[in-house]
């Protein structure tokens, strides 16, 4: 039997920020719940209907706050037989805007792999959605070898390229968007994707080409689906405005609420440029004349309790409004709920109205899709997605959104040609139902699926060896950590020992093997039971050092050593380090700070090579280049993953740059009181426990502020 029938795809999303369910989702509720909450939870459904999916699962965060709805805690929702959101819990409790989500992605990611431990299966494919989900797939991709799939909804290059246009001076972007940290991750997804799905030709050309990691043969153009079942035009003898509760709602505010209707719906975002309609709207008397605006700008309960963002957009609104005396022509209902969305764009179809999408940017615009299914002409931003839709549809025009006269003069040549409105309106129609229908999608995806990911099943990968069953686990850095105070080490190595056999013991270290070995014999440390070497790319096990050849297989991806050292040889002030600190799967070098190139500067170089490699600086000095997958971290993970140690019983322990991946997640994090600086960074972490002692006295209060052996203890007296 072929075996794709027998066992179909299990494909995993991850979407994590903003409020996510699978019925009446809020949009516009706050600037992070719009297009792509849609977008996550249909693509889930339609993937479902194809015949080669199994199982589709959505992960995304679960929220306990009183402030929003108690949907959002529970923990798996039922999208469709084969489609379910499963939510996890990390960090707060509290729901957060997406850029106080950072700091706890590790954990999510440990969540993620402990649900995927107990499902029994992992999934064949990964897809994050937006920087802070492909930084968690590139991470699963990586640990569990699974392909992964990328899409960037809008990217913080752009973005930051943005805000410096309008002003904004680099240190408060910085601040207050932390635009560096989602660029790197970003850069590193796009270096383990196995293709990147766009919404346009313009994404890929202009946004992702801005891109270290651009690779344009991995980028593929799927325009997103829209479902034609709820987006349709109104029947053709409902033509003209009814008695909706939707059209009452927007009566309240106009004097001529028959009036054709310019149309916008979107986030309280100052990107989606709300004020510049307004202006094209309040500076345009004969649009007045013609038509009323209508404006649904999220959701919205009191103004002053909103996020600083969408406070600030309502305010100019009213502002706005007030200046150019609009009352009675420009609606603003409060609220509206998911399901009304196709109503409204029939509403403005049966009066004859215009769809404008104003945004500064759009990397896409579903809502340029939903108006066109329901035969609704636009006017939309030329800076994006809308370029293509437009091109395929055939249906509006595009504008210079820092135009706000062109705005006017387009949306009123629309409104004032009745044979044009109609001829958009039919081409709409066609336009969406030949480009836009998720059936599409969905085969354009499965069809790449084929080629990165077979027909094979995956499982949780195990191990058989000789090794003991452990109940604890305790990592440590050797140098400086391990290290350093003789007396100490003596004693955390007794403290260990007497805990009985249910601890495994290991270090995970910069050093190759044969140095750490060395290492050992001087300072008379017994043999580990697991020996993480090379920065993580050397795994071996027990008195017989057994080596893991599963884990030289899986971080073999896309290694090219011979090219790396070709590149790096062209270098000032960066030398080949001894060959004994140099291994199969890391290639090590001194820099000399005066005159090497900035850290930064290497690793662009190596990106726009195409080598995909992860750089380790520490102690200011000591360079290390590893395949993409590997590091102490995700050798770590590997190891508890195959001999079923959870992460949260797994004690980490270290004191440089080199440590960090090591100590971040769900495992319990020490850092010794002779740390370097560049750890400095983890402080108020999630379980990473700052110790005052040096060395291994260090690790004993660590091990101490934990109880981590405590019961262990007792249960040996």
């Amino acid at each position: 039997m072929d075996e794709k029938k027998k066992h179909g795809y299990y494909v995993v999303l991850i979407s994590i920020h903003g409020l996510i369910r699978g019925e009446n989702l809020e949009l516009g509720k706050d600037p992070d719940t719009g297009g792509q909450t849609t977008y996550v939870v249909e693509l889930a459904r339609a993937l479902a209907q194809h015949p080669d999916v199994e199982q589709v699962d959505l992960f995304t965060r679960l929220v306990q706050d009183k402030r929003v709805c108690e949907d959002y805690a529970k923990p798996m929702e039922q999208l469709s037989e084969k489609a379910r959101i499963i939510r996890l819990p990390f960090g707060p409790a509290r729901y957060l805007k997406k850029e106080s989500l950072w700091p706890y992605l590790e954990i999510f990611t440990d969540q993620m792999v402990k649900f995927l431990r107990n499902h029994g299966r992992i999934p064949d494919v990964i897809h994050g959605h937006y920087a802070d989900a492909g930084y968690i797939a590139s991470s699963l991709g990586s640990l569990l070898d699974v392909p992964i799939v990328f899409t960037g909804h809008s990217l913080g290059r752009i973005k930051r390229k943005r805000f410096l246009e309008e002003g904004m001076d680099y240190s408060t972007i910085e601040n207050r968007y932390h635009l560096g940290r989602r660029i790197e991750a970003e850069e590193a997804t796009l270096e383990c994707a196995s293709f990147v799905v766009a919404s346009t030709s313009q994404e890929v050309e202009e946004q992702y080409a801005s891109y270290d990691n651009y690779q344009p043969k991995r980028m593929m153009v799927f325009p997103p689906g829209t479902d034609l079942e709820r987006f349709k035009p109104p029947h053709r003898r409902s033509m003209g405005v009814g008695n909706s509760a939707i059209f009452q709602e927007i009566s309240r505010f106009l004097n001529n609420p028959k009036k054709p209707i310019i149309l916008a719906i979107s986030r309280p975002d100052h990107r989606k440029n709300i004020t510049g309609l307004l202006e094209a709207y309040g500076e345009n008397k004969d649009l007045q004349e013609q038509a009323n605006l209508v404006l649904y700008i999220g959701v919205r309960d009191n103004i002053q309790e909103m996020d600083r963002g969408s406070r600030k957009v309502y305010k100019a609104i009213l502002y706005l409004i007030d200046k150019y005396d609009l009352y009675g022509k420009v609606a603003y209902p409060r609220k509206h709920a998911a399901e009304d969305v196709p109503g409204i764009y029939r509403l403005a179809v049966q009066s004859r109205g215009v769809f404008v999408n104003p945004a500064l940017t759009e990397p896409f615009g579903l809502t340029l899709i939903e108006a066109a299914a329901s035969g609704l002409p636009m006017v939309a931003t030329n800076d994006g997605g809308p370029n293509d839709i437009i091109k395929n549809c055939k249906n509006g025009f595009l504008f210079n959104p820092l135009d706000s006269k062109e705005l006017g003069e387009k949306i009123l040549e629309i409104l004032s040609d009745k044979k044009q409105w109609k001829k958009f309106s039919r081409s709409g129609l066609s336009g969406a139902n030949r480009f836009y229908r998720w059936e599409k999608h969905v085969q354009n995806y499965t069809k790449a699926l084929k080629r990165v990911i077979g027909h094979r099943e995956r499982s949780i990968p195990k191990l058989r060896s000789s090794l003991k069953v452990f109940e604890r686990l305790i990592i440590c850095d050797i140098d400086n950590t391990l290290t350093g105070d003789a007396k100490a080490l003596q004693e955390l190595l007794a403290l260990i020992n007497s805990a009985g056999e249910r601890v495994c013991f290991g270090v995970a270290t910069g050093r190759s093997l044969t140095l750490t070995l060395d290492v050992l014999k001087k300072w008379k440390i017994p043999m580990p039971d697991i020996l993480i070497t090379s920065v993580g790319t050397s795994i071996h096990y027990g008195q017989k050092l057994v080596a893991d050849y599963g884990w030289q297989q899986r971080i073999n991806h896309r290694w090219k050593p011979e090219a790396i050292r070709e590149l790096m040889a062209e270098f000032p002030g960066v030398e080949l380090q001894s060959p004994e600190g140099q291994d199969t799967y890391k290639i090590s070098y001194n820099v000399a700070p005066d005159n090497a190139p900035k850290i930064r500067e290497i690793i662009r170089k190596l990106r726009q090579e195409g080598l995909c490699v992860k750089v380790v600086f520490s102690h200011n000095r000591f360079l290390d280049i590893l395949p993409i997958r590997a590091c102490k971290g995700q050798a770590l993970r590997y190891f508890a993953l195959k001999w079923g140690v959870p992460f949260e019983r797994c004690l980490v322990a270290g004191d440089s740059g080199n440590d960090e991946e090591l100590l971040i997640g769900s495992t319990l994090g020490v850092v010794v009181g002779n740390h370097s600086k560049e750890l400095n960074k983890l402080q108020g972490r999630p379980n990473i426990y700052f110790a005052n002692g040096h060395h291994a006295r260090g690790i004993i209060e660590g091990i101490e502020h934990y109880g981590f052996l405590s019961d262990l203890l007792k249960q040996e007296d």
